[in-house]
């Protein structure tokens, strides 16, 4: 089965990013066909500043293979490393209606956030369908608040294949309910955009201030708490099994229990999670040289693929004469 998703470099990883994809990403390289892509384009809704887009997305190919990914086992490279993406978004646009992008939630809550509205937002799913189709894919990672992209992507595919016969896969959406939307300090979705998140590969001091902001009920000590309920729970329990989990809930449940302290074992408990990374991450940036030959030799892979694609829907449209 082909796998694909792909993270923006438009700022610093969090445990959002990491619970939310990156792991399950990574995990899948061992069993699946694993497409996984630097998404600079999209990141140009948000970010106008070019080098540090550029820096950005060094940074983010070295923190995926910091984490575990391996591009033998996988395909990965940075979205602008194939423009054939662009090509079939365009031919995409002929085939999607104004209405569809017109329900899109996440336009609206962007505009709502106070993000200036342009075409590419507007058009943001477009080019998100182009990336999946062009692959192939047959699932796609991702949180709930890009399911309805998903269905735009869907959408689009089968409106064109009923009208040019089957050129593209239909893709699933594959979305872990326990991981789906990470809580960030206040509850709320972890999003940079939030301001909200605990990010990673930070020092120790800067790691644990994030930490202790979570937010948390006045409850007393001397009562119970509730775990459903509290972010600190909801955020930790991504590290532990499902042994550990219980006996976190039951920590909970018993009166006595400090949020301070909780906190602090979490602070801890992050932070030897994501050491070893994070030398390795260092390592990885120290020679970009090396970095780029890796994303440059993931493209190779991926327009061989992308070409393969591009060149059916070139022909079902006309466009090879």
């Amino acid at each position: 089965m082909r796998i694909l998703s792909g993270i923006q470099p438009s700022g610093s990883l969090h445990l959002g990013n990491f619970f939310g994809m990156m792991q399950k990403m990574i995990n899948y390289q061992e069993q699946e066909d694993l497409f996984c892509f630097i998404a600079n384009y999209h990141a140009m809704t948000s970010l106008s500043d070019g080098k540090a887009l550029a820096t950005g997305t060094l940074e983010a190919a070295a923190n995926f293979l910091a984490l575990g990914l391996d591009p033998e086992k996988s395909t990965f490279w940075v979205q602008s490393d194939i423009p054939e993406v662009q090509e079939l978004t365009w031919i995409l646009s002929n085939f999607t209606p104004m209405g569809l992008l017109e329900r899109c939630h996440s336009y609206k809550d962007k505009v709502a956030q106070g993000i200036k509205p342009n075409h590419g937002l507007f058009a943001y799913p477009v080019l998100m369908a182009a990336d999946i189709l062009l692959f192939q894919s047959d699932s796609v990672p991702v949180g709930k608040d890009q399911k309805q992209h998903l269905e735009v992507a869907r959408d689009i595919a089968i409106k064109y294949n009923n009208e040019h016969g089957d050129v593209f896969t239909i893709p699933e959406p594959d979305i872990d309910d326990d991981v789906a939307t990470v809580p960030g300090l206040d509850g709320r979705k972890m999003s940079k955009s939030y301001g909200n998140t605990i990010d990673l590969f930070l020092e120790e001091k800067a790691l644990r201030k994030q930490i202790m902001r979570i937010v948390t009920d006045p409850t007393p000590i001397e009562e119970a708490k509730n775990p459903d309920t509290c972010n600190i729970f909801q955020i930790y329990r991504l590290f532990l099994n499902k042994q550990e989990v219980e006996d976190l809930r039951q920590r909970y449940l018993t009166p006595g229990l400090r949020y301070g302290d909780v906190k602090q074992e979490l602070f801890e408990t992050a932070r030897d999670f994501f050491a070893p990374y994070t030398e390795k991450r260092k390592d990885i940036l120290a020679d970009t040289e090396n970095l780029r030959k890796i994303l440059a030799a993931g493209a190779d892979k991926a327009r061989y693929i992308a070409n393969k694609t591009l060149r059916k829907v070139r022909k079902k449209g006309g466009l090879i004469y």
